[in-house]
Formats: structure tokens, sequence, C-alpha cells
């Protein structure tokens, strides 16, 4: 059984919650990332995406000097690093996740993206996650 352990990206790009959308924009950048964990110590506290940037901050002329953690996505839903990547897959799809933060005792050790499921899996858990991703919130 594949599991989320061995597919997951175990380098995280993290900030705190007083980071800039400016300071996260430039990690994104420099990484070439489109998402950064928001840590409050080893507590996830949300996760940012650049869409969630552009969409909720930039197309509002909100100042790029604001604490990214005001648009970041709270109660990040995670899963253990011993779940299979099936179960995640139809955990992603049921809740239209393409990103999902890894956890190891409650501590988060990686992220899978929908692009992981993607690349090193052969099991079509990529297409079942996309189809529940693609469908509309009712």
């Amino acid at each position: 059984m594949t599991t989320l352990r061995d597919i997951m990206t175990s380098d995280l790009t993290t900030a705190d919650p007083g980071a800039t959308l400016k300071e996260v924009a430039t990690l994104m950048l420099e990484q070439d990332i489109g998402n950064v964990l928001i840590m409050d110590g080893d507590h996830l506290s949300g996760i940012i995406t650049d869409r969630d940037i552009v969409v909720r901050a930039v197309a509002y002329g909100h100042d790029v000097g604001s604490a990214a953690s005001d648009y970041a996505t709270g109660g990040v839903f995670t899963l253990e690093a011993d779940t299979s990547v099936e179960d995640a897959a139809q955990e992603m799809a049921r809740r239209q996740l393409r990103r999902l933060p890894v956890t190891e005792n409650g501590r988060v050790v990686g992220i899978v993206s929908l692009g992981d499921l993607a690349t090193r899996t052969s099991s079509g858990a990529d297409e079942q996650a996309l189809q529940g991703i693609s469908q509309s919130i009712p």
C-alpha cells in the first residue's frame, strides 16, 4: 500500500502568523511554490496560496504589508502520514482540496498536492481527487 509518507514533499515552506503578504509572496517566488503553511510554533494555523493572495487581497486593493494569516485558510484539514494514497484522494475529492498537509502524531511533516498524486502514483488517485475537486460545491 502506498501511503502519504511515500509521496509527500517534506521540504516545507512555512511562515509565522505575523508574516506579511509580501513576505509570503516572496517566499513563493523564490521557492517556485504556490502555498505556504502558516505555523504558530509547531501548530498549523493556516495555509495561504498564491490564489488566496490574488483573490482575497490584491483584487480588493489591500496592502501587501497586511498579515498573510488574515488571508489564509484556517482550520486546515490534515491526514496522518500512514494514510493510504487512495483514502487521501477520496478525502481530497470530497473536501475539494488541492493541497493536503500531512501529519505524524499531530505534527506537520509534509504536504501532498494534486500534482504529487499525478506524478508520484500510478493508482489513478489523481483522477479521483481531480474529479471531486472539479465538481462545484452545492
